[in-house]
């Protein structure tokens, strides 16, 4: 297999393109650094395709390492062909080569092996074979009669025979190949329910659908449904037209074997084939299913910890409970904690007046901008006394819901213990809520990506796969946007190209006891981060306090010359010129031709573009251009709701058959994915994303089962 030829088809790309990229991935290269700084070399590849790419490679040269392997087996046990090693290395999907490893793997005591054992091979070869041989099959059986073996009849010994045609017949490649096609294009998934108790699984107590249709966020449903006892799954193949095509190739003309062969068939495919063939498709279903999850996980994380951040405003953090009480925590504009306190304003005390007195006083105190609360349990009650608050204070205040997903999780943690030693774990989730609203990036990257509630099953897909496609959505976020060296915390170095978990603390340690850091270069100095650690991380690293701009701007060191000689060409010096200076200068230099200054300064044009962009706005962080969150100063409830009522509101979460739409009622409205947009919305991530805000009508509102129908037709 060519893995570069294959690759570019794949991903609709130039092979010059695979190959360079290749060569950079086994380099020791991070997808983020090759997606920023060797666009000239990938041809500007995205981080998405990049990643795809990576991920196929790793299954290309695995799926090559088992071809070797399976053929090295077969060599070994001396029943190698030609064709068989010709057949193995064209395969293309692991499935395919397990298949025609099939015969040859070692198996536990099947009765075809101890039929062997038996001396019946000869017998079954006979039956095989179908030729006339002038006895009949009860005469030539009674020659491997043998009670010491366990053969103490004639008809003993054709059934072993048969177990052997039978193993044969479910061991043949093409066969298996033939009927897994058949079974998903004309079989059916179908489930019953287990009790006639009310479930969330009461759509799937009497359900079919065609296997080829089947909505891949419904395969996990279903298997969540057997998992959790409610439903039987199976899958109903076209029996009659597999034995047929089974029949057809197995039975000779006037076969004097006929009826034997058939049973044999009928035998084969109902204990051997089938069970083994649906596991696979269910296999595969699954696998497919996973994968879409975890995408929409991964892009709805994406999207999530891309949110602006809050700037410049002291937030008080409010974590809602009921007999605990709702924890409350003050930061200032720079995330340091100013106070915490605990109320009582939820049952069973309800001490509402005290509470509203206490939080006043706070935010007069520290004057606060803003309320982050947090959507969990008592979250309505508390969302009303932030609401009579705003309107009793003599101040502009909001406040916002923020989804508290992981809060607790971040409470409980080894991290928070040493960022508040102090600090009782129960009030740390409020400080979190607080700080998630002012920088949702640099607070996120604290808690484990899969506690964050932005999915879809993610709880019924592979853990680890899940793991390691969310760490590469969260690395890509903090890339993207970069981290000030002299304030980030080691969890979010730790997800900066080339610097590890170990690097982090190294540089958190560093900082500790030297003080900032003056310049990118000093990060040398950092224990275990050498050159290449220090060339695949220094480029998304910003130092506000250097005295070279160029260390707060995206501009890698190693493109430092072709910065300070393109300043140099509009008669300025890096060393010279003030950041609004250097903005302007940036942006006549934007109107130039990119192209032949490119080939004067012997660097790629990519390469130029970016470095013009970011002297245009040196210290940008790319989220302040997104749409800010809504604020909010009153509660609206449910109830309140009439149809045709257009509002606007913020997505939390986007699924496979639509997205579930914030509209401040405390109940998310699901927007389905036929009412995503005007024209047809295959998926609806092509058309939403986490944190967008948008506008909706009302279609439907049920209060008894606590649901919302939105529309977005016809309003963005």
């Amino acid at each position: 297999m060519n893995i570069i030829e294959k690759l570019a088809k794949e991903l609709s790309i130039n092979p010059w393109q695979v190959e360079s990229t290749i060569k950079l991935i086994d380099d020791g290269n991070t997808i983020p650094f090759i997606a920023r700084y060797r666009k000239e070399l990938t041809g500007e590849l995205s981080d998405t395709t990049l990643r795809d790419l990576h991920e196929r490679l790793l299954y290309l040269r695995s799926l090559e390492e088992r071809k070797q392997d399976v053929i090295r087996i077969i060599e070994e046990q001396g029943k190698l062909t030609d064709e068989l090693r010709a057949a193995i290395q064209k395969a293309e999907i692991l499935s395919e080569v397990e298949d025609l490893y099939r015969p040859y793997k070692q198996k536990k005591r099947t009765r075809a092996i101890i039929a062997k054992e038996r001396g019946l091979e000869p017998l079954a070869d006979i039956i095989w074979k179908q030729e006339l041989v002038g006895r009949t099959i009860e005469e030539m059986a009674a020659e491997y009669i043998n009670e010491e073996l366990g053969v103490k009849t004639a008809q003993d010994a054709i059934q072993g025979a048969l177990d052997i045609i039978a193993e044969t017949i479910s061991d043949n490649a093409v066969f298996r190949k033939d009927i897994r096609s058949n079974t998903y294009r004309n079989g059916m998934v179908v489930s019953k329910g287990t009790t006639e108790d009310k479930s969330e699984y009461q759509m799937y107590y009497n359900y079919s659908e065609p296997i080829f249709k089947i909505a891949l966020h419904r395969v996990l449903a279903l298997n969540r449904g057997e998992k959790e006892k409610f439903l039987s799954v199976k899958i109903d193949a076209p029996i009659e037209n597999i034995l047929s095509y089974l029949s057809s190739h197995v039975l000779a003309k006037d076969s004097p074997y006929k009826q034997l062969l058939v049973d044999t068939v009928k035998d084969a495919y109902t204990r051997l084939i089938g069970p083994s063939i649906e596991r696979e498709i269910r296999n595969e279903l699954t696998e497919k299913a996973e994968e879409q999850a975890i995408k929409v996980f991964g892009t709805n994380l994406g999207s999530l910890l891309l949110q602006p951040p809050i700037k410049g405003k002291a937030v008080m953090g409010y974590d809602p409970a009921y007999r605990t009480g709702c924890k409350i925590a003050v930061v200032d504009e720079t995330g340091k904690l100013l106070d915490t306190t605990t109320v009582y304003p939820t049952p069973p005390l309800s001490q509402v007046e005290k509470t509203k007195q206490e939080l006043k006083s706070l935010i007069k105190k520290h004057n606060v901008s803003v309320i982050s609360l947090g959507n969990g349990t008592a979250s309505r009650e508390s969302e009303l006394i932030c609401a009579e608050i705003i309107k009793e204070v003599d101040k502009e205040l909001h406040y916002i819901v923020v989804n508290e997903a992981g809060a607790s999780v971040y409470s409980a943690s080894e991290l928070a213990a040493k960022e508040y030693p102090d600090i009782n774990v129960s009030l740390r989730g409020a400080i979190s809520i607080a700080r998630r609203l002012q920088d949702p990036l640099a607070e996120l990257v604290k808690i484990d990506p899969q506690s964050i509630g932005v999915g879809q099953y993610q709880h019924d897909v592979s853990q680890k796969k899940l793991a390691e496609a969310l760490k590469g959505v969260v690395e890509d976020c903090v890339n993207s946007v970069g981290v000030d060296l002299n304030t980030a915390s080691a969890s979010l170095l730790s997800y900066i190209s080339g610097i590890n978990s170990s690097i982090a603390k190294n540089i958190v340690a560093y900082r500790e006891e030297n003080g900032a850091f003056k310049s990118r270069k000093e990060i040398k100095k950092v224990k275990k981060l050498g050159d290449k650690a220090f060339e695949q991380c220094a480029g998304f690293l910003r130092i506000k306090e250097s005295s070279n701009v160029l260390d707060n701007t995206g501009v890698h060191p190693e493109s430092y010359t072709a910065a300070e000689q393109l300043i140099a060409k509009s008669g300025s010096s890096l060393k010279k010129i003030n950041t609004k200076e250097l903005q302007s200068v940036a942006a006549e230099l934007a109107k130039s031709n990119v192209n032949d200054i490119a080939e004067e300064l012997g660097v790629g044009v990519p390469t130029l573009r970016d470095i013009i962009a970011e002297l245009q706005k040196p210290g940008r962080d790319p989220r302040d251009e997104m749409p800010k969150p809504i604020f909010m100063t009153d509660v609206m409830e449910m109830k309140d709701l009439k149809k045709d009522m257009i509002l606007t509101g913020t997505i939390r979460n986007v699924i496979d058959f639509g997205a579930f739409v914030d509209i401040g009622v405390h109940q998310d409205g699901l927007v389905h994915i036929s009412h995503l947009s005007d024209r047809f919305v295959k998926n609806p991530m092509e058309v939403a994303k986490v944190g967008d805000i948008v506008k909706v009508k009302v279609l439907d509102v049920d209060l008894d089962r606590n649901r919302i129908s939105l529309s977005m037709k016809g309003l963005n």
